[in-house]
């Protein structure tokens, strides 16, 4: 199947990991080969992509803003586990990886994947159903994070158990009367992170396959953080404890 990616820097990002099949490149009329838009045109010449001028009235029912620019590609590549587990090996770093139980609201999954891709995760693993999926609007709405990420599908608690076994701590995010606060939480070493469902949080299941619970500080008036922005938060707060912790060891 195809579909269209619209917007500047993730038409970028997919033209420049080449892991999508790419079938040609629409060019809204008026817009001038400067800058980005060069770059892009460039990079789909060098792969003998046909680039096509369009009025940009073709474009506008794409979605929102496009920019001037579409690109029709294959559908997103996802992984498998073992993938995630061999780029961690083959970096020689801990592993790092975050699981997303039933993200349904596109946005916040495009910025936990533009979150994970900054914070240097080595993949992420979604549900195969009722969940949201790697879209055209995941892809715009991560600015192309995901072309360059390794996400995969599959049953998050299977999941917990095999990272059990390959030496990885689970940790949950949550709000709870269980839940230790991010300084009691062992965020050092192999880790995977859990954000659960907008609404929800996580399934029964999910949060029984957690060795922790991990609160965030909430000092103002509101009693909980959006999903995406709780994610990212937890995400950094890894990097950072890594980073203390290398310069110890140094």
């Amino acid at each position: 199947m195809k579909e269209w990616i619209i917007g500047r820097n993730p038409v970028m990002e997919v033209l420049k990991t080449k892991r999508r099949e790419v079938f040609r490149l629409l060019l809204a009329t008026g817009v001038e080969d400067k800058g980005r838009i060069n770059e892009i045109v460039k990079l789909a010449t060098a792969r003998k992509i046909p680039v096509e001028r369009v009025p940009k009235e073709k474009l506008a029912h794409m979605g929102e803003n496009p920019q001037g620019i579409a690109l029709e590609v294959s559908r997103y590549p996802y992984v498998d586990l073992a993938d995630i587990l061999d780029l961690a090996a083959r970096k020689q770093e801990d592993l790092f990886i975050l699981l997303l139980d039933l993200i349904q609201n596109p946005q916040n999954l495009g910025t936990l994947l533009r979150s994970a891709e900054a914070a240097g995760v080595h993949g992420v693993i979604i549900p195969p159903h009722r969940a949201a999926e790697v879209t055209p609007a995941v892809v715009n709405a991560s600015a192309g994070a995901t072309e360059h990420m390794f996400i995969a599908q599959g049953n998050l608690v299977q999941i917990c158990g095999e990272l059990k076994e390959a030496g990885a701590w689970i940790v949950g995010l949550e709000g709870g009367s269980d839940s230790k606060p991010v300084h009691e939480v062992p965020l050092d070493g192999p880790i995977a992170i859990i954000v659960g469902n907008e609404g929800e949080g996580m399934r029964a299941l999910v949060r029984e396959s957690c060795d922790f619970l991990l609160s965030l500080p909430m000092l103002g008036k509101i009693e909980s953080l959006n999903a995406a922005v709780a994610g990212s938060i937890v995400l950094y707060q890894v990097v950072v404890t890594r980073q203390k912790s290398q310069i110890k060891q140094s």
